[in-house]
């Protein structure tokens, strides 16, 4: 039997092994480099180190072809451009990724627990990986409303720690959030919102003046089950959806520390990001009742870690109203 002693100094070699493997590689992989360690299988990271290179390279982050965008889609695209709050995002992500310790005490528990519990949950318990998907003024812009505009009540589904759902929640007098991961929720408790279990929001009596679905049509198992209820959810003509999508559409769904093909298999049909949102807007959509208002692209942004500031995916973001089409069955 070991001894205790001895347990102890083999734990602390074990550590500073693991420590100095992390800082070779931090080393050997700064400066002009892209890695794509294991944050969300499948996630193309577009990630850079300099201020020249950020320069450059966001301008691809919000590019589009309106040509290449089907004819009922063109007029309905908004050219959106890095503004100040993005700007802000990306700077914090940049000062927690240069926080050497609390890396390195951040990637040694993510090892341990990634076996046994979702990403998710562990960037909650860290309080790490916040996302960014809209500033303030890209929001009101693209639901056409003024600083001033309020309504009743806002769902978001699927919300994370939050931070997402303050930039919308200042337009609203109430605001509903939900969100499988325990960690998260007790963030989004912290922040104030009502909590609504994943089957209970679809049966409250009351409807939604606006349901944002932000890049979780791709981690469920029934994305068109999940439209339908958005659709019957929502305050009849007024009502809106803001969706996010990350294309190209790859959809998988996180159980624990695994990652698993959905139940149902949304087809999004199209090679380029143009494409995609016409296939999406033309057929996706209005197989389900919905209409496109407006939409958008914009860089899906997370805080990233020891090997990059951050990470980002291209995001195609919409603003739909239900219309008296598509099929309203829950198969």
């Amino acid at each position: 039997m070991c001894h205790p002693q001895l347990r102890t100094v083999i734990f602390v070699a074990w550590g500073l092994c693991y420590f100095a493997c992390l800082l070779s590689v931090r080393r050997m992989w700064s400066g002009k480099y892209v890695r794509s360690p294991l944050v969300r299988s499948l996630f193309v990271n577009m990630v850079t180190e300099g201020e020249e290179v950020v320069s450059a390279e966001n301008q691809e982050w919000y590019r589009c072809c309106p040509d290449l965008l089907g004819e009922s889609v063109r007029a309905l695209f908004i050219q959106s451009h890095l503004d100040s709050d993005t700007g802000a995002f990306l700077q914090r992500s940049k000062e927690k990724s240069s926080w050497l310790f609390t890396q390195l005490y951040h990637s040694l528990v993510s090892t341990v627990l990634s076996p046994m519990v979702s990403r998710t949950s562990i960037n909650g318990f860290l309080g790490r990986g916040a996302m960014f998907v809209f500033s303030t003024n890209q929001f009101q812009q693209l639901l056409r409303i003024e600083p001033d505009w309020r309504a009743e009540r806002l769902l978001d589904l699927g919300a994370g720690d939050g931070g997402v759902t303050e930039v919308m929640g200042v337009h609203f007098r109430q605001v509903y959030a939900t969100e499988v991961s325990v960690p998260m929720r007790w963030h989004l408790q912290r922040r104030n919102y009502t909590i609504l279990g994943i089957d209970e929001w679809q049966h409250t009596g009351f409807q939604y003046d606006v349901i944002s679905c932000l890049n979780l049509l791709d981690r469920c198992d029934d994305p068109l089950h999940l439209l339908r209820d958005i659709r019957r959810s929502l305050v009849p003509k007024t009502g809106r959806l803001v969706l996010a999508a990350v294309l190209p559409f790859q959809p998988w769904v996180e159980i624990g520390g695994r990652w698993e093909r959905p139940k149902t298999h949304l087809k999004v049909a199209g090679k380029t990001w143009e494409e995609q949102v016409t296939n999406m807007s033309n057929d996706v959509f209005r197989k389900v009742g919905f209409q496109v208002e407006a939409v958008t692209r914009l860089p899906y942004l997370c805080e990233g870690d020891m090997y990059n500031d951050y990470y980002v995916l291209d995001d195609a973001v919409f603003v739909l109203k239900a219309s008296g089409e598509g099929d309203d069955s829950s198969q």
